[in-house]
Protein backbone atom coordinates (compact mmCIF):
# COMPACT_ATOMS: atom_id res chain seq x y z
CA UNK A 1 0.00 0.00 0.00
CA UNK A 2 1.50 3.50 -1.03
CA UNK A 3 1.72 5.88 1.95
CA UNK A 4 0.38 9.71 1.77
CA UNK A 5 3.47 11.97 2.18
CA UNK A 6 1.92 13.11 5.21
CA UNK A 7 1.98 9.89 6.97
CA UNK A 8 5.68 10.01 5.10
CA UNK A 9 6.21 13.37 7.22
CA UNK A 10 4.65 12.07 10.84
CA UNK A 11 7.08 9.06 10.45
CA UNK A 12 9.99 11.35 9.53
CA UNK A 13 9.04 13.67 12.05
CA UNK A 14 9.20 11.01 15.26
CA UNK A 15 12.50 9.99 13.72
CA UNK A 16 13.68 13.27 13.97
CA UNK A 17 12.42 13.53 17.60
CA UNK A 18 13.86 9.97 18.94
CA UNK A 19 16.98 11.65 17.59
CA UNK A 20 16.85 14.97 19.23
CA UNK A 21 15.84 13.59 22.39
CA UNK A 22 18.52 10.60 22.12
CA UNK A 23 21.46 13.31 21.87
CA UNK A 24 19.83 15.96 24.31
CA UNK A 25 19.77 12.60 26.53
CA UNK A 26 23.22 11.93 26.31
CA UNK A 27 24.70 15.22 26.46
CA UNK A 28 22.68 15.99 29.91
CA UNK A 29 24.47 12.72 31.06
CA UNK A 30 27.71 14.35 30.78
CA UNK A 31 27.06 16.46 34.26
CA UNK A 32 28.49 12.50 35.66
CA UNK A 33 31.91 13.39 34.32
CA UNK A 34 32.15 16.94 35.87
CA UNK A 35 34.66 15.77 37.77
CA UNK A 36 37.26 14.53 35.12
CA UNK A 37 36.25 17.51 32.70
CA UNK A 38 37.48 19.53 35.84
CA UNK A 39 40.38 17.98 36.11
CA UNK A 40 41.51 18.26 32.31
CA UNK A 41 40.36 22.13 32.67
CA UNK A 42 43.17 22.51 35.06
CA UNK A 43 45.60 20.38 33.64
CA UNK A 44 45.51 22.57 30.18
CA UNK A 45 44.93 26.00 32.20
CA UNK A 46 48.73 25.18 33.60
CA UNK A 47 49.98 23.90 31.01
CA UNK A 48 49.48 26.94 28.67
CA UNK A 49 50.30 29.40 31.74
CA UNK A 50 53.83 27.68 31.83
CA UNK A 51 54.24 28.12 28.26
CA UNK A 52 53.87 25.15 27.16
CA UNK A 53 51.78 23.49 24.22
CA UNK A 54 48.17 21.75 23.34
CA UNK A 55 48.55 19.18 20.27
CA UNK A 56 45.66 17.14 19.00
CA UNK A 57 44.37 14.89 16.38
CA UNK A 58 41.66 12.09 15.64
CA UNK A 59 40.74 10.33 12.61
CA UNK A 60 37.60 11.53 10.00
CA UNK A 61 34.88 13.58 12.21
CA UNK A 62 37.33 13.67 15.07
CA UNK A 63 39.99 14.89 13.03
CA UNK A 64 37.57 17.81 12.18
CA UNK A 65 36.96 18.45 16.34
CA UNK A 66 40.71 17.77 16.70
CA UNK A 67 40.89 21.05 13.79
CA UNK A 68 37.92 22.64 15.79
CA UNK A 69 39.28 22.88 19.27
CA UNK A 70 42.70 23.82 17.98
CA UNK A 71 41.05 26.91 16.23
CA UNK A 72 39.28 27.80 19.82
CA UNK A 73 42.57 28.23 21.41
CA UNK A 74 44.30 30.02 18.74
CA UNK A 75 41.56 32.45 17.68
CA UNK A 76 39.51 32.74 20.84
CA UNK A 77 36.66 31.64 22.43
CA UNK A 78 34.61 34.39 23.71
CA UNK A 79 37.77 36.70 25.40
CA UNK A 80 39.72 38.81 23.44
CA UNK A 81 43.36 37.62 24.51
CA UNK A 82 46.36 36.69 23.46
CA UNK A 83 47.10 33.11 21.03
CA UNK A 84 47.14 29.73 22.96
CA UNK A 85 49.57 27.52 21.17
CA UNK A 86 47.31 24.37 20.10
CA UNK A 87 48.46 22.13 17.11
CA UNK A 88 46.16 19.90 15.08
CA UNK A 89 48.16 17.22 13.44
CA UNK A 90 45.19 17.10 11.06
CA UNK A 91 45.93 19.93 9.20
CA UNK A 92 48.94 19.04 7.16
CA UNK A 93 48.25 16.71 4.10
CA UNK A 94 51.65 16.61 3.15
CA UNK A 95 52.63 14.96 6.08
CA UNK A 96 49.95 12.76 6.55
CA UNK A 97 50.29 11.54 3.26
CA UNK A 98 54.02 10.82 3.27
CA UNK A 99 54.54 9.18 6.74
CA UNK A 100 51.11 6.86 5.78
CA UNK A 101 52.86 6.48 2.11
CA UNK A 102 56.64 5.59 3.62
CA UNK A 103 55.69 3.93 6.97
CA UNK A 104 52.37 3.09 8.17
CA UNK A 105 48.75 4.82 8.37
CA UNK A 106 49.56 3.78 12.17
CA UNK A 107 52.11 5.93 12.03
CA UNK A 108 50.37 9.55 10.92
CA UNK A 109 50.38 11.28 14.32
CA UNK A 110 53.04 8.99 16.52
CA UNK A 111 56.09 10.16 13.60
CA UNK A 112 55.14 14.12 14.33
CA UNK A 113 54.50 13.44 18.10
CA UNK A 114 58.33 12.44 18.03
CA UNK A 115 59.65 15.85 16.91
CA UNK A 116 56.60 18.16 18.21
CA UNK A 117 55.65 17.18 21.44
CA UNK A 118 57.95 18.21 24.38
CA UNK A 119 57.89 17.68 28.39
CA UNK A 120 54.60 18.93 30.34
CA UNK A 121 52.68 19.54 27.08
CA UNK A 122 49.08 18.33 26.87
CA UNK A 123 48.39 15.75 24.19
CA UNK A 124 44.69 15.50 23.49
CA UNK A 125 43.65 12.03 21.10
CA UNK A 126 40.20 11.70 19.46
CA UNK A 127 38.64 8.79 19.11
CA UNK A 128 34.83 7.15 19.12
CA UNK A 129 35.57 3.78 19.07
CA UNK A 130 38.27 3.87 21.73
CA UNK A 131 40.91 1.88 19.72
CA UNK A 132 42.27 4.23 16.95
CA UNK A 133 45.71 2.17 16.41
CA UNK A 134 47.39 5.59 14.93
CA UNK A 135 46.04 7.39 17.80
CA UNK A 136 46.55 5.14 20.33
CA UNK A 137 50.05 4.98 19.25
CA UNK A 138 50.56 8.86 19.21
CA UNK A 139 49.70 9.21 22.66
CA UNK A 140 52.04 6.34 23.62
CA UNK A 141 54.96 8.27 22.00
CA UNK A 142 53.61 11.52 23.92
CA UNK A 143 53.99 9.77 26.93
CA UNK A 144 57.11 8.76 27.07
CA UNK A 145 58.11 12.33 25.82
CA UNK A 146 56.68 13.73 28.94
CA UNK A 147 53.14 14.53 28.04
CA UNK A 148 50.08 14.72 29.73
CA UNK A 149 47.33 12.34 27.99
CA UNK A 150 43.97 12.95 27.49
CA UNK A 151 41.70 10.83 25.55
CA UNK A 152 38.22 12.07 24.43
CA UNK A 153 36.88 8.48 23.74
CA UNK A 154 33.57 6.40 23.53
CA UNK A 155 32.38 3.08 23.11
CA UNK A 156 33.85 2.14 27.52
CA UNK A 157 37.16 3.93 26.46
CA UNK A 158 38.57 0.91 24.55
CA UNK A 159 41.93 0.32 24.58
CA UNK A 160 43.28 3.61 25.05
CA UNK A 161 41.25 4.02 27.88
CA UNK A 162 43.76 2.24 29.87
CA UNK A 163 46.59 4.40 28.11
CA UNK A 164 45.63 7.51 29.04
CA UNK A 165 46.43 10.18 31.84
CA UNK A 166 42.98 11.34 31.56
CA UNK A 167 40.21 9.30 29.62
CA UNK A 168 36.84 11.17 29.14
CA UNK A 169 34.59 8.73 27.79
CA UNK A 170 31.30 9.34 26.40
CA UNK A 171 28.93 5.79 27.28
CA UNK A 172 27.86 5.51 23.60
CA UNK A 173 28.16 3.18 20.68
CA UNK A 174 26.55 5.62 18.06
CA UNK A 175 29.63 7.68 16.46
CA UNK A 176 27.60 10.83 15.76
CA UNK A 177 26.18 11.04 19.46
CA UNK A 178 29.25 10.77 20.64
CA UNK A 179 30.68 13.15 18.65
CA UNK A 180 27.66 15.25 19.24
CA UNK A 181 28.69 14.92 23.04
CA UNK A 182 32.56 15.54 22.31
CA UNK A 183 31.72 19.04 21.06
CA UNK A 184 29.81 19.52 23.97
CA UNK A 185 33.16 18.44 26.10
CA UNK A 186 35.44 20.62 24.42
CA UNK A 187 33.48 23.79 24.32
CA UNK A 188 33.12 23.25 27.80
CA UNK A 189 37.35 23.06 28.10
CA UNK A 190 37.84 25.98 26.05
CA UNK A 191 35.66 28.63 27.65
CA UNK A 192 36.71 27.51 31.39
CA UNK A 193 40.39 27.25 30.18
CA UNK A 194 40.14 31.09 28.48
CA UNK A 195 37.85 32.07 32.20
CA UNK A 196 40.87 30.90 34.05
CA UNK A 197 43.99 32.21 32.16
CA UNK A 198 42.11 35.44 31.41
CA UNK A 199 40.55 36.71 34.27
CA UNK A 200 41.33 34.19 37.17
CA UNK A 201 38.12 32.20 37.75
Amino acid sequence: MEMTSNTSNKMNGKKIDKIIISSSDLIANLTSMTPEIKKTIDKIATCLNNGKKIILFGNGGSAADAQHIAAELIGKFKLKRQSYPALALTSNTSIITAVSNDFSFTSSFSRQCESLVSNNDVVIGISTSGKSANVRKALLVSKKKGAYTIGLLGNRGGTIKKIVDAPLVVESNSTPRIQEAHRVIYHIICEQVEEILEKGN
